[in-house]
């Protein structure tokens, strides 16, 4: 049995995906949102992480078990060894830093869009081992939990163009973070508290991507960052 825990903020469709989900005989699914991750996967320990990378919250994924990692903490056991896996129906290899079966170590299956370069260069320097498309089927969300789960690496074959652009995004994937909330409306001192950081390290991170992405101001900034897709 594969115990999977799903990260989705949109309510309606975190409870119709797991409903899909938990009709498969081999996965015990569970649900929450980005700001609950943590704590349900100390409760339910899971061996993959299916998370919507496209949540503001997502940037936080690293830091979302102590000492850093690639999924909330959970401890969930996988039953075989890291093998070379699908990449699209290509072989590939784990990243290193990546959770290993029966490590302890959930893995991480992103969920994101291949317009929104932003969200896939962070589910990458998050270690994520899968990546899918959200205009997916069904059947490969399920197909991708299984690989992952077996720890090969599984990558939908429709993102190729958006990790290319990813590869060009000039900010760090804490930066991405800090825009991220600003493009939601977070003041510095909301920033702040949701990453766990000074007020003034909130304003120099805003100063250094206003710096790279050439804009004239923080509105600027976005501006130019959701054109791009990053945010």
């Amino acid at each position: 049995m594969i115990r999977v825990l799903l990260i989705h903020d949109t309510y309606l469709l975190r409870m119709a995906l797991a409903a899909l989900l938990g009709r498969e005989p081999d996965l015990d699914v569970s649900s929450t949102s980005w700001r609950g991750a943590a704590t349900a996967a100390r409760t339910t320990r899971p061996d993959v992480c299916v998370a919507d990378m496209d949540s503001p919250d997502a940037g936080e994924c690293v830091n979302l078990r102590p000492g850093g990692g690639r999924c909330p903490e959970g401890g969930g056991e996988r039953a075989a060894a890291r093998t070379n896996g699908p990449v699209g129906g290509r072989p590939g290899d784990a990243r290193p830093g990546d959770g290993k079966p029966g490590d302890g170590r959930p893995v991480l299956l992103a969920l994101t869009t291949a317009g929104r370069p932003g969200p896939l260069r962070r589910a990458y320097e998050a270690g994520a081992l899968g990546y899918l498309s959200k205009n997916a089927s069904p059947d490969r969300l399920v197909e991708g939990i299984r690989h992952v789960a077996k720890g090969e690496r599984y990558i939908d074959e429709t993102l190729g163009f958006g990790f290319l652009q990813a590869a060009e995004i000039p900010l760090t994937r804490r930066e991405l973070s800090v825009l991220s909330l600003a493009a939601e409306g977070a003041s510095v001192g909301e920033i702040a508290r949701s990453l766990h950081l000074s007020n003034g390290t909130v304003r120099n991170y805003m100063a250094a991507i206003t710096r790279k992405t050439g804009a004239r101001n923080r509105v600027d900034a976005i501006r130019i960052s959701r054109g791009a897709g990053w945010v």
